[in-house]
């Protein structure tokens, strides 16, 4: 017998989980189907953006999750960068995202990602519609013209399912069974780099390193390392932390001193109890397209890069709120041929400007620095040169703006790109995440949100909102009207109007009349935001 959903979804970590709330959120039925009996309790993932926070938000976690995370707030986000050690003289602020927390509609998180996936699991139990399976593995597909047939095995039995859906989604990690199944290819580049994970007790660093302050994270600029980074991080307030590093081709966890190594890193001897030892290959890929006919992948399965920066978990849950309304869209009839397509060409340049901009360009920006500074072969160099990084080292944070301003289903300009750098402001701009305003009388702008698109008059222009109600009627698309007109936010926006995305990107800003000044101006709007260009013409 043939288990029968809307979406399947292979692998239950923390993206696979959060699309099916997703989902689950829009009516629609999913089964998520994880090899792991249970939650693999590996610190990562740990540096949640607010836009993080806006998704926990909409799937009704944010008081769960802060309940679940092991540091205080107090802590708040930001970390520490050293020189050569982590107890250097050389030391300065580094990586707040507590900067740009203004422009969403919440914060930042720091939690484990197996407390994350903790809380999401139990917020999908809640839903009478999201079926979790555990230890089963995917094998194989089958697409047929209007579902996909998936053949499911016991990771440690010999039992054998058969799940079939509309759509399959792929969460399943680097090595993706389900992309590989799917055919798509993608591109790596190896840096040839052995990696090592260690998660260890330390109550000597946790009073070491208690000289920062309340720092949750720190990273030690060594110029042995050639640029790459050497990672330290609290999992909890009871000294325990995890570390990243670069160890020597051929290193495991018995030909190799670990403690010796920590103890170099720290610049000082400190007690370490280890509870895992771990080892990764330092590379990034990227999948060459998103999706295949009824098959898609997110998270790592699309994209996966050493944790520089905290864009992986971050950047795979942006992947499930993009394709989640665009399949709930298609789903209920008003999705059309170009919305489906339109998930990897506003997803895959995201992530592509991710690797190039930040990642890569951080190892190159601490490569050409310790290339060229030194401070035992010129000391007044080197501290001019510091202290212009600790003025100017928050790129990673300030600069680091998503967004889809050259996707097809958005009116940006013509000659726009999508990607990942801008610089974060109010202004309202076609393929951008939407700022949210203080509004006069108290209310949460994101309250005021409608679950499909939403309409926000900024000027209080009547015959705006009938057009463009009677364009989504005509076309299907559910549509919510806003009127601001009392709280004069035009000069914030710089725009009349917003038409935002039910992932809160803005698809159309701009004045009214629009430039062909009739009703057609509306339909063409939702009509290409849907998708279905054609018809609003």
């Amino acid at each position: 017998m043939t288990e029968q959903y809307d979406v399947i979804i292979v692998g239950g970590g923390p993206v696979g989980v959060g699309l099916s709330i997703d989902l689950a959120l829009q009516g629609l039925s999913s089964v998520i189907v994880e090899r792991h009996e249970s939650i693999q309790r590996i610190p990562k993932g740990q540096n949640l953006t607010p836009r993080t926070g806006e998704h926990f938000r909409r799937w009704g976690v944010t008081d769960a999750i802060r309940a679940a995370s092991p540091i205080p707030r107090s802590y708040g986000s930001g970390g520490v960068a050293t020189y050569k050690t982590y107890l250097s003289d050389y030391h300065y602020e580094w990586f707040n995202r507590a900067r740009i927390v203004d422009y969403y509609a919440a914060t930042n998180e720091r939690l484990p990602q197996y407390e994350t996936e903790a809380v999401l699991r139990a917020r999908a139990a809640e839903f009478k519609n999201i079926t979790l399976i555990t230890g089963w593995s995917f094998s194989a597909l089958e697409e047929q013209s209007d579902r996909v047939t998936v053949t499911i095995d016991e990771t440690n039995g010999n039992a054998r399912k058969h799940l079939s859906a509309a759509y399959l989604v792929g969460c399943d990690g680097a090595r993706s069974p389900v992309r590989e199944a799917a055919g798509i290819s993608q591109t790596v580049d190896p840096h040839d780099r052995l990696m090592a994970l260690l998660v260890f007790n330390s109550r000597q660093l946790d009073e070491k390193l208690s000289v920062y302050g309340d720092k949750t994270i720190f990273n030690a600029i060594n110029p042995d390392l050639n640029g790459y980074w050497q990672f330290l991080g609290r999992v909890d307030l009871d000294c325990n932390w995890f570390f990243h590093a670069p160890v020597p081709a051929g290193t495991t966890r018995d030909n190799f001193d670990f403690k010796a190594f920590l103890t170099k890193a720290v610049g000082d001897d400190v007690d370490v109890e280890f509870s895992y030892v771990g080892f990764w290959d330092l590379r990034l890929s990227l999948a060459d397209t998103y999706g295949r006919g009824r098959v898609f992948i997110a998270g790592d399965a699309a994209h996966s890069h050493p944790p520089y920066g905290g864009y992986g978990v971050n950047t795979g849950f942006e992947d499930a709120r993009n394709l989640s309304w665009k399949l709930a869209a298609c789903l209920a009839g008003w999705g059309g041929d170009g919305l489906l397509t339109s998930y990897s060409a506003e997803r895959h340049p995201v992530f592509a400007s991710t690797r190039d901009d930040f990642i890569l360009q951080s190892i190159m920006e601490d490569r050409a620095f310790v290339d060229s500074y030194n401070p035992e072969r010129d000391l007044d160099a080197f501290e001019a040169a510091w202290a212009r990084r600790a003025s100017g080292d928050d790129s990673m944070v300030t600069q680091y703006l998503p967004h889809y301003a050259g996707s097809p289903i958005v009116w940006g300009p013509e000659d726009a790109t999508s990607g990942a750098t801008g610089q974060h402001d109010m202004v309202a701009r076609a393929g951008h995440h939407l700022a949210p305003s203080p509004l006069a009388d108290g209310r949460d702008m994101w309250d005021l949100l409608g679950d499909g698109f939403t309409l926000i008059d900024l000027k209080g222009q009547s015959a705006m909102q009938s057009e463009f109600r009677d364009a989504a009627a005509r076309l299907g698309i559910p549509l919510k009207v806003v009127d601001l007109a009392e709280d004069s936010l035009t000069s914030t926006y710089s725009a009349d109007a917003i038409l935002v995305r039910p992932d809160q990107f803005i698809a159309w800003a701009g004045t009214w009349p629009a430039r062909s000044a009739n009703i057609s101006a509306a339909a063409g709007i939702m009509a290409r935001a849907a998708g279905r260009p054609g018809d609003g013409t």
